[in-house]
């Protein structure tokens, strides 16, 4: 089996905000923002054919059916009303358009003041959740908090050995059995030892696959009640690692974890690496959930906060 290799702690910091953004956004701009410009910044007149091009190209990018006929609805109706004179009046409109609708999940994760603060890490295999955690726990530390990590992934070996060492390298504790081991008795041990150290913040990696898709929501939902009993107000945080890359899938995967342990938060991984980054919008019009966080990138920096005016402003840049 092949090992992930712990991300790198070096980040190469280009100047500007949105610049720095733009270039980890790469593959999605190559196909989606530049076939936009293509199409609405070079003086094409307001026909069948260019809506015919923009209804594709925003599908190309895992938009979705729904949102993208909503997004199509609403500029095809101001441009009937004479409100939008020109292909570059559309981009604008398109431009406010997913801004309207990706905004309202801009919402950081606020730390409450309850301790041990826990967050549960929920998602399929292979969508970079264990990295997620590894990020997330080293951006909660550089905050100030104290935070310990419980390896309730006990389905795969890899998954406690990649905690052990990116929790060695942070200096992070992290509450581990064998493989194999009761995931429900993992997460009392690590609840208990957060207490006894006076731990900020706990952060419980879970499954991503079981032998059934029941066994694997069945074994979430005891990890659940677990964390429940020791305090009815946790877990504080469902937050569910979703790959951009898998595209109106993860729509799929968000229904099946929202209805089993109550998702209360996102974060998008590869955002970098597909030409499918609509997804976002798609999420964020279906489920106006807070989107936590997006991955784009190795660096251990590369897990940022979604502020929704930076990331239109990458996708599509203001003419």
């Amino acid at each position: 089996m092949t090992q992930s290799h712990p991300p790198q702690q070096t980040e190469k910091r280009p100047a500007g905000l949105f610049g720095r953004l733009r270039e980890k956004l790469a593959a999605t701009q190559r196909s989606f923002t530049r076939g936009l410009s293509d199409l609405l910044l070079g003086g094409r007149a307001l026909d069948d054919s260019l809506f015919e091009e923009l209804e594709t190209l925003l599908l190309s990018a895992d938009v979705g059916v729904e949102t993208t006929q909503y997004l199509l609805k609403g500029i095809t109706e101001q441009v009937s009303r004479k409100q939008l004179r020109d292909a570059r009046a559309v981009y604008q409109a398109l431009r406010q358009s997913i801004l309207s609708i990706v905004a309202p999940c801009s919402r950081r994760l606020e730390i409450a003041a309850a301790r041990p603060f826990v967050i549960m890490v929920v998602g399929v295999n292979g969508v970079g959740k264990t990295t997620t955690i590894a990020k997330l726990a080293r951006r909660l530390k550089n905050d100030g908090h104290a935070v310990m990590v419980g390896a309730a992934d006990t389905f795969r070996a890899a998954a406690i050995e990649q905690l052990k060492t990116w929790a060695g390298r942070l200096d992070i504790p992290v509450i581990a059995q064998h493989t194999g081991a009761d995931a429900a008795a993992v997460v009392h041990d690590a609840l208990n030892a957060a207490k006894a150290r006076a731990s900020d913040i706990l952060i419980v990696d879970t499954a991503g696959r079981q032998h059934t898709q029941a066994g694997l929501m069945d074994e979430l939902k005891k990890i659940r009640r677990v964390i429940a009993k020791a305090d009815p107000a946790a877990p504080h945080e469902v937050l569910l690692v979703l790959d951009a890359g898998t595209g109106q899938n993860a729509l799929s995967q968000l229904a099946h974890f929202g209805e089993a342990v109550g998702v209360t938060g996102l974060a998008l991984t590869k955002l970098d690496g597909t030409a499918k980054g609509g997804i976002l919008i798609a999420l964020a019009r279906k489920t106006g959930l807070p989107i936590r966080y997006i991955g784009v990138g190795e660096g251990m920096d590369d897990l940022r906060e979604f502020i929704a005016e930076e990331y239109v402003d990458a996708l599509l840049p203001a003419p």
